[in-house]
């Protein structure tokens, strides 16, 4: 078996216009996504282990083996998937820590799973087996082929940050893929899969091992969808994004999970295949998905019942569905939308949904999580049983563990990745996409060495500064390369050299500003980035939150819980506006903004509309303190908002 030298990152893409930097190049050192990243690989894989073992769907494959299914069999079709997820997360935990526990842990269950995987190469533990559905038989929602896709990305993820282990993992990718090719390629069965997910992985497979069957066994299952194999259903065939072809399709639509995996898996095949008419289509769809169909919070899909993205303008904020493994896949898709162009705006999507969403969906001991990230609670949540396993999406406090937990391992792969999703290089320099306390060390192709250090302690601050560990030589200089965020209106960008020359300052459009320059050891880039609270209104066809604002800053987008509402004023926050002229401002380390109560009759025979707008009832103005959105429902049962009504 062949493998490829490639960055020890998630996405290693044949070409584009920017190469990612993996884990042995950058390195998360502290911080906000710092703290994060321990939590993860100190509570949270352990967390989801002895969930996966408790639930039984680790030992769904030990049944596989001994030749016991179904009976026993525990979880739904697409438990298997979590297990893969959670290799992959510990496999880049590994290649983060080389953490010997986690490495044993690692090691017994690719074992487990081996043992599972039949003679010809296919390994599902839901179907195939007398008294089960025969395999590839409902693919609408069998989820084999999805699971299928989870086990070659964690496959990769060994391959990438300890190339050619031991494990087998990687052997068990390779057999499993060669079964799908045969079964599935062009001149084989014509199907695809109800959730899109196999696409990704075996792009990534085929970029791991330089098997090019596939990235073209990728192509076909891309190409396939919009031709109407799978059944129809009462959502339409658009929940499976097999409504359109991927490459007529205008915006994200359907399922959100599945339909940003799908852009993602397209998005490889067409870098890889040097398809720049779909890369174009894609870039059409994520322009109009952002503008029309996405949260201010980077969060995606606003009906519960599907779990889809709505129509254009559709986003109502006490029914965003906003599923964590949405934002896990809004950031798969931007990540190689700005592999292959640049374009910032890509980055700004992903800061906005790692700091909204993903950084929202786990408690601060990262032992419970949302699965759904609601934009206005009504009634206070309801504590989750820490023993219990809870129905998923209940917009309530965050709870240990769901029937449907993908987005638990999901968020812990993506944590235990991170790194890999913070720089880029091209051929003369260095790109930095997304601000943290790291390390930087990597070579250009042209053998240049750029070693340099981050030291922030963003988004507390925006101050952010780059400061040179290597001396270049003289008629060698690179370019660093940074993101102003769209919102950064005033930046400022100050470089001061080791040597004691003059400082240059100057003002920054949001963007991306370069320098360039032979550094010294010790020369020093700064950028500021203005962190006044500000105030965000919707566009006027978003009818759900018109006549009411935002609170943001730098990042962060900011919620009002009703536990910091005084015992003398209003107790929910139902019963607030925003005070006229109000200006948010910060005092004490936290953000605050002045509310009025609204004067409502409180009767149950008040008929709620009138012939004039409602006002305030009279009562003076107070200040509130906000919180970030990713810390809301840590201090127990409250009501909570984002959008706040605007007094009139």
């Amino acid at each position: 078996m062949q493998t490829t030298t490639a960055p020890q990152a998630p996405v290693a893409p044949a070409r584009g216009r920017l190469r990612p930097l993996g884990q042995q190049e950058v390195r998360i050192t502290g911080g906000f996504w710092g703290e994060r990243q321990a939590v993860n690989g100190r509570n949270t894989l352990a967390h989801i282990e002895s969930r996966l073992e408790s639930e039984g769907w680790l030992g769904n494959f030990d049944r596989a083996a001994a030749g016991t299914l179904p009976d026993g069999r525990r979880g739904r079709e697409f438990s298997d998937s979590e297990v893969y997820k959670y290799l992959e997360a510990l496999a880049w935990e590994i290649g983060r820590t080389d953490d010997a526990d986690l490495e044993a842990r690692f090691r017994a269950v690719v074992g487990r799973v081996a043992a599972a995987q039949e003679s010809d190469g296919y390994l599902n533990t839901r179907f195939g087996r007398a008294g089960q559905g025969a395999r590839w038989s409902e693919l609408e929602w069998g989820h084999e082929l999805y699971c299928l896709g989870h086990l070659f990305q964690a496959a990769v993820a060994r391959e990438r940050t300890r190339p050619g282990a031991d494990d087998g993992l990687l052997r068990i990718a390779v057999r499993a893929a060669d079964l799908v090719c045969a079964e599935f390629g062009a001149d084989a069965r014509d199907g695809i899969c109800g959730h899109a997910e196999v696409e990704v992985g075996l792009v990534e497979l085929a970029r791991a091992t330089g098997e090019p069957r596939y990235l073209e066994q990728a192509r076909v299952f891309v190409e396939r969808h919009g031709g109407g194999t799978l059944g129809d259903i009462e959502w339409g065939r658009k929940y499976f994004q097999d409504d359109v072809p991927v490459r007529e399709a205008t915006a994200l639509r359907g399922h959100a999970v599945r339909a940003n995996y799908l852009a993602a898996g397209a998005a490889d095949v067409a870098v890889d295949t040097g398809d720049d008419e779909l890369l174009g289509a894609l870039r059409g769809q994520w322009d109009r998905t952002v503008a029309r169909r996405t949260y201010i919070t980077g969060g995606q899909g606003s009906h519960h019942q599907d779990e889809a993205f709505g129509e254009d303008w559709e986003l109502p904020a006490d029914r965003a569905y906003s599923e964590t493994c949405a934002g896990v896949g809004s950031v798969m898709f931007s990540w190689r939308l700005l592999l292959a162009g640049g374009d910032p705006r890509h980055a700004d999507l992903i800061e906005r949904t790692l700091y909204n969403v993903v950084a929202t969906s786990p408690a601060p001991d990262g032992r419970s999580f949302f699965y759904a990230n609601t934009l206005h609670q009504r009634v206070p949540g309801v504590p989750a049983d820490e023993e219990a396993t809870s129905p998923r999406a209940s917009s309530s406090l965050r709870a240990p563990w769901f029937e449907v937990s993908c987005c638990p391992p999901n968020v812990a792969r993506t944590l235990a990745s991170l790194d890999a999703y913070l720089a880029t290089s091209d051929d003369d320099g260095v790109q930095l996409h997304q601000y943290a306390s790291a390390s930087v060390d990597t070579t250009l192709p042209d053998g240049r060495i750029v070693a340099f250090d981050v030291e922030t302690d963003y988004p507390a601050s925006g101050r952010i500064r780059v400061i040179s560990r290597g001396d270049a030589a003289p008629d060698e200089p690179w370019t660093l390369t940074l993101r102003v965020p769209s919102w950064a209106h005033g930046a400022r960008l100050r470089l001061t050299p080791a040597d004691g020359g003059p400082a240059e300052e100057r003002e920054v459009a949001p963007g991306r500003v370069e320098v360039r320059r032979a550094f010294r050891a010790g020369d020093t880039v700064e950028l500021d980035l203005p962190m006044t609270p500000r105030i965000s209104s919707p566009d006027s066809r978003i009818d759900a939150v018109r006549g009411c604002v935002a609170i943001e800053r730098g990042p962060e987008v900011y919620a009002l819980e009703s536990v910091d509402l005084g015992p003398s004023g209003p107790a929910d926050v139902a019963d607030i506006v925003l005070a006229p002229n109000a200006r948010p401002f910060e005092r004490d380390g936290r953000v605050w903004i002045d509310v009025t109560s609204i004067g409502a009759d409180d009767s149950a025979s008040a008929w709620p509309y009138s012939g004039a707008a409602a006002a305030p009832g009279g009562a003076a103005s107070v200040s509130v303190p906000l919180v970030p959105y990713h810390e809301w429902a840590e201090r127990g049962p409250s009501t909570m908002r984002v959008w706040i009504p605007v007094a009139t």
